[in-house]
């Protein structure tokens, strides 16, 4: 049996997630149509997952290369469009959960599958969060809508690998009531 090789998508090595909405479908904009999505935060440190993606944002490129160019004569060069990938350290320079890594946005119109690190379905709302750890499954495809032209990504699975702390300022509730001060506690 041949394994079918599909140049544009990645599954990750272990990353952040942000704005974390891969439980229900929310819009971003007021109208808009409701996603599934998160921003996936990818250490610079992780050279493997960065070439494959780079090597996926070419490969859709590629593949896109008629819906780019539109009614145009020619396709705009790669760097002349958008691509998702980004720098944190740019674009969130004042929020650190994104120092010393890249980041992108992903999201679906169908729900996402989300399983832990033994491959069992997440049931538990709580366990799903900004903040957390794991790996994903994304495609990337070529986009040209309303004069804008880019490569965006398509979020397909999650596989929840680690808790993290909560981003977005939420704190546990152990957190909160830990305390050296056991009187004041008590009272």
């Amino acid at each position: 049996m041949t394994k079918v090789v599909n140049p544009t998508k990645v599954i990750t090595g272990k990353v952040r997630f942000s704005y974390c909405n891969i439980l229900e479908a929310k819009a971003t904009v007021e109208g808009g149509q409701e996603k599934y999505s998160t921003s996936i935060i990818i250490p610079k440190s992780d050279t493997v997952t960065l070439e494959k993606i780079n090597k996926a944002i070419e490969a859709a490129y590629n593949e896109g290369e008629a819906k780019l160019r539109g009614t145009g004569k020619t396709v705009p060069a790669l760097s002349a469009i958008h691509i998702p990938l980004r720098d944190g350290d740019v674009e969130k320079a004042d929020d650190p959960a994104y120092k010393d890594s890249y980041f992108l946005n992903a999201s679906s119109i169908s729900a996402v599958g989300i399983v832990d690190a033994a491959l069992n379905p997440i049931l538990d709302p709580s366990e799903i969060y900004s903040g957390m750890y794991g790996k994903v499954s994304i495609s990337f495809y070529a986009y040209n809508k309303n004069g804008a032209k880019g490569i965006a990504v398509g979020l397909n699975n999650v596989l929840k690998l680690a808790d993290g702390d909560h981003l977005g300022g939420k704190v546990s509730a152990e957190k909160d009531f830990a305390t050296d001060d056991t009187e004041d506690f008590l009272d």
